[in-house]
């Protein structure tokens, strides 16, 4: 009996601790309940209670396109550029004042209206057109990147002619579009990555000032009425993934400052089929330029801009209207998020071709003509006169009545 009550008495010491021990644990592991309350941290979740997780997006992509109209070397152009000292051709004076407008830009294209055939051929204006290379070099220098080179002139100095510019333009660094070498360099669409932006450039022209193309090289040009190659084209675009497609056209009707039913028609087509931006050309004078919203056959819409003509960025025509052109300046958007392209803006800067006469050394210059004017309303008359300032002032009015206000962005 007295052993019964010993071992009793032990197995209630035994309960004793385990009770405390199993107090002394769920004690401990309230503590530890309450410091992860106070913490923020949750010990038991379920599927309302797990944080939502931010999606990250990556920056949106804006960049800065410049474009400049026709760029033609007339006879007076060349014979103004050369240093009969040095035996050589500087068109570099003829664009310094406007050449910051270029050099800013993040990609800037060119519609090169010559050839550049070589010295042994001899230089000549119009109506065949081969010019010194170092005009390619200046374009170069003040921050040209393409030149497209399709258009009524691209065959002046024959087929032998294309292939000596699309070297020369080679070993300068400007890319080119428009003429080819080959058929695989005609199927090869020009690329480029801007800043992480894929842009496809594209070139047409509607002729070659009845210089038929050589039989077995119908590659050499870019045409506008070749059906085959132009849906070819765009049909390419689709396996390329790119973000922009740009298309240089050279078309309508001469020293007319508005567009006709076929360039509206033709570009239409463009649009339609993958083309966001049109650059035209080939007017020697200003024409229309317009932004819209167009919805594809599949539903989906975008955003697309045409300028239907940029003038002359150089040239040494006298007709009217031919001396005024315009630098294109276009904001262009890659959402980050969507991978949508938008054009956020377009500006563009009034430039006037002064020709100051052949007894100049530095005849033909290139000016800003909003910059100029304030120079010459300061008070600073160096390198504007009266008649220039009235010329300007005209030049002026004219440019904005045919291209309209700058398109702005949109805000939300």
């Amino acid at each position: 009996m007295r052993n019964r009550s010993r071992k009793i008495r032990r197995k209630r010491r035994i309960n004793t601790k385990r009770f405390s021990l199993f107090l002394i644990i769920a004690l401990l592991a309230g503590i530890a309940i309450g410091i992860g309350i106070n913490a923020g941290i949750k010990t038991a979740t379920t599927p309302k209670d797990k944080p939502i997780k931010e999606e990250i997006y990556p920056d949106d992509i804006v960049i800065n396109m410049v474009a400049t109209g026709d760029v033609m070397c007339h006879t007076t152009n060349f014979n103004a550029a050369y240093d009969a000292q040095t035996k050589t051709y500087d068109f570099s004076p003829v664009f310094a004042n406007v050449a910051k407008h270029i050099t800013k830009a993040d990609i800037a294209i060119s519609n090169l209206e010559t050839t550049f055939a070589g010295e042994d051929r001899g230089y000549t204006g119009y109506p065949t057109f081969n010019s010194p290379a170092s005009l390619g070099e200046a374009l170069k220098n003040i921050g040209v990147d393409v030149v497209s080179t399709a258009n009524n002139h691209s065959l002046d100095k024959g087929y032998s002619g294309v292939e000596s510019t699309l070297n020369t333009l080679d070993e300068i660094g400007l890319a080119h579009v428009g003429t080819a070498r080959s058929t695989e360099e005609q199927n090869t669409i020009l690329v480029k990555d801007v800043n992480g932006m894929k842009i496809a450039f594209l070139s047409y022209t509607y002729g070659t000032n009845g210089i038929p193309i050589p039989a077995g090289k119908e590659y050499s040009v870019n045409m506008m009425n070749d059906e085959e190659l132009v849906t070819g084209q765009l049909e390419a675009l689709k396996e390329l993934n790119v973000d922009l497609v740009c298309a240089s056209v050279h078309w309508g009707i001469e020293y007319s400052q508005k567009q006709n039913e076929d360039q509206e028609d033709f570009a239409n087509y463009l649009f339609n089929h993958g083309v966001d931006v049109i650059i035209g050309n080939h007017a020697h004078v200003i024409e229309p330029m317009e932004k819209k919203n167009i919805t594809l056959e599949d539903g989906t819409e975008k955003e697309v801009f045409v300028v239907y003509a940029l003038g002359n960025f150089i040239s040494g025509q006298t007709i009217k209207n031919t001396k005024t052109t315009a630098i294109l300046d276009m904001q262009i958007r890659k959402s980050g998020k969507t991978g949508k392209i938008s054009i956020d803006s377009v500006d563009y800067t009034p430039v006037y071709c002064h020709d100051s006469g052949k007894k100049d050394k530095t005849r033909y210059t290139l000016f800003d003509i909003r910059e100029s004017m304030l120079e010459y309303e300061s008070g600073n008359k160096e390198n504007i006169n009266d008649n220039l300032y009235r010329t300007l002032k005209a030049e002026l009015e004219n440019a904005v009545s045919v291209l309209g206000e700058p398109i702005k962005k949109e805000e939300n």
